[in-house]
């Protein structure tokens, strides 16, 4: 079986903001000498890019497991699919959004 060469082409999908998305296709329908395509833009993009100077901002994550009535669940999953998000970014959202919740207070020990 033949192996692949690095430098035959391939495809490589990944998702962009709207806005990076309009600054590619700007520079494309630019008139000049500039890029002429999408894959263009992101190959002068990469090529020019100094990766020795690039540190990613991350917020460290975790994962947790909650229970959920079904109601709850069905509302996450219909709204998901007519929003075309993960139940992941609505929960992120609704948590986002929920004003700081105070702590209980311990229940009061009961005198004998």
């Amino acid at each position: 079986m033949a192996s692949k060469s690095a430098s035959t082409p391939a495809p490589l999908t990944f998702d962009l903001p709207a806005t990076l998305i309009d600054k590619v296709q700007s520079a494309v329908r630019s008139n000049g000498p500039g890029p002429k395509s999408v894959s263009e833009v992101v190959r002068l993009a990469v090529t020019e890019f100094d990766f020795d100077t690039f540190n990613p901002v991350r917020e460290p994550h975790r994962q947790i497991s909650v229970r959920l009535p079904g109601d709850l669940r069905t509302l996450l999953n219909r709204t998901a699919r007519r929003k075309r998000a993960s139940l992941g970014e609505l929960v992120r959202a609704a948590l986002e959004a929920l004003p700081m919740v105070r702590p209980r207070k311990a229940p009061a020990k009961k005198r004998r």
